[in-house]
């Protein structure tokens, strides 16, 4: 009889559906500098070897057509914010003091939160420092107190003490270390990791991996640089796996902008140049890769439009935390993707990119007058009236004539940059008065 009921009992647990896990999801959150999609294996790289974001992309899902600024502040404040530049951004280097954060939001609802890597979000005149963002601990290069190494013998601040490191110290590896650490403390509480790599920003050098640690070949230097991300990245998830805790963490990887366009790269046959700091798509296109174990259905390939706004709306969706109303937030969640479902289609991306308001002179990629553009998955519009076929015109040389055919594509993006500001917040006309230029009109 005793037998009996013990077969019952254990027909009936096997029957129950339960729960994947009783403890709230982790997010690991990964953003790498400077790397466009065109090097990574799982998007059809031949010279990049990332056989650990190949694996993450193989075992969840890819995206195809995901579109950040092309510079890293702009990226970080839209990522972060959950909305556009173009309602708070101000400057390059700064993140605004009255902008909310996704960690603020998870640390208001009991996560432990946790930052590594580039910070460039604070100066003397502005900015946030990381405990303002919502993170309880942090160790951070390009931060108040910090000096300009970034890589070997770096300068990091870690919780307001700058580290004094070992000789022969490699930036990349102590922050992953830092990071591990924190994820080892709070393996028992619901923890959100934001990871804003350090790498594979120039300057190009040898990592700890490279077969010469002398080389000043920068091609050579940036393939291994993408390949030690690729280390790094496989390092947390191995320490997710070996904590039992890989099957209840949402791991995100993506990149801030475009490539630098020192590197030129060969992709399915032909050379792609990168273009950080312009808006063409070899300065916006990214990697985007998400994967959660017995969540995200492997092997997915998704071509949806996905700009950073909606960073953080999918992170709380994919948690179950209260929505954040986020004031001029326009992020639309891709977790249903994520979950092999439907979700709902962006139609087109708006993008604005003024990353230097208060320069003297607008000259050159990071220094010019106020960009606005709407796109689709092949047609951008700019606010000046131009319109290209980003397929056929990647380099966006020849505008198109708006034929019939064409009249429908470029009232829809009309349309949307019609539903946004004019103007951004960062321009200050008392500021730059004399200064800001249009140079479409020739006036300020």
């Amino acid at each position: 009889m005793k037998r009996y009921l013990l077969l019952i009992a254990f027909s009936f647990f096997l029957l129950v559906p339960r729960a994947v896990s009783a403890q709230p999801m982790n997010i690991v959150m990964i953003m790498a500098d400077d790397v466009g999609y065109e090097c990574f294996g799982c998007y059809g790289s031949p010279e990049y070897k990332t056989p650990r974001l190949d694996a993450l992309a193989a075992t969840g899902i890819r995206f195809d057509h995901c579109h950040s600024t092309p510079l890293c502040t702009p990226s970080r404040v839209n990522l972060m914010s959950g909305k556009s530049n173009v309602f708070n951004y101000d400057t390059f280097g700064i993140y605004p003091e009255t902008e909310p954060t996704f960690a603020n939001h998870f640390k208001k609802h009991g996560y432990a939160t946790a930052v590594a890597g580039k910070w460039q979000l604070k100066a003397k005149t502005g900015g946030i420092t990381p405990q303002q963002a919502g993170f309880d601990t942090f160790c951070l290069w390009n931060y108040p107190g910090t000096g300009p190494k970034r890589y070997w013998n770096p300068s990091l601040m870690q919780n307001d003490e700058l580290l004094k490191l070992p000789e022969e110290s490699f930036g990349p590896t102590v922050v992953t270390d830092f990071l591990i650490k924190f994820i080892r403390t709070n393996k028992n509480n619901p923890f959100l990791v934001y990871y804003p790599m350090i790498l594979p920003h120039n300057p190009f050098l040898p990592t700890p991996h490279s077969s010469d640690r002398n080389s000043d070949n920068k091609k050579q230097n940036f393939i291994d640089m993408v390949q030690y991300v690729d280390t790094c990245v496989g390092r947390i998830e191995d320490e997710l796996t070996r904590l039992g805790i890989r099957e209840n963490t949402l791991v995100i990887f993506t990149g801030d902008n475009g490539t630098n366009e020192q590197i030129t790269s060969n992709f399915t046959g032909q050379p792609i140049q990168g273009a950080k700091g312009y808006t063409r798509d070899h300065g916006t296109h990214v990697p985007l890769i998400a994967n959660l174990p017995g969540r995200i259905p492997a092997g997915q390939v998704n071509r949806d439009l996905i700009c950073f706004s909606d960073f953080f709306a999918t992170m709380v969706e994919a948690t179950g935390l209260p929505k954040k109303k986020i004031e001029n937030g326009d992020g639309l969640s891709f977790w249903p993707q994520c979950l092999g479902k439907e979700g709902i289609k962006r139609e087109w991306i708006y993008g604005y990119y003024f990353p230097r308001p208060y320069v003297k002179k607008f000259n050159n990629k990071y220094s010019h007058f106020e960009v606005r553009y709407a796109r689709d998955k092949r047609y951008k519009l700019y606010d000046n009236g131009n319109l290209y076929d980003t397929v056929d015109d990647v380099l966006e040389e020849k505008p198109l004539s708006i034929t019939q055919s064409l009249a429908p594509v470029r009232n829809k993006l009309k349309s949307a940059l019609a539903g946004y500001p004019n103007q951004g917040r960062g321009i200050d006309r008392k500021k730059v008065k004399g200064t800001y230029l249009n140079k479409r009109t020739g006036k300020e």
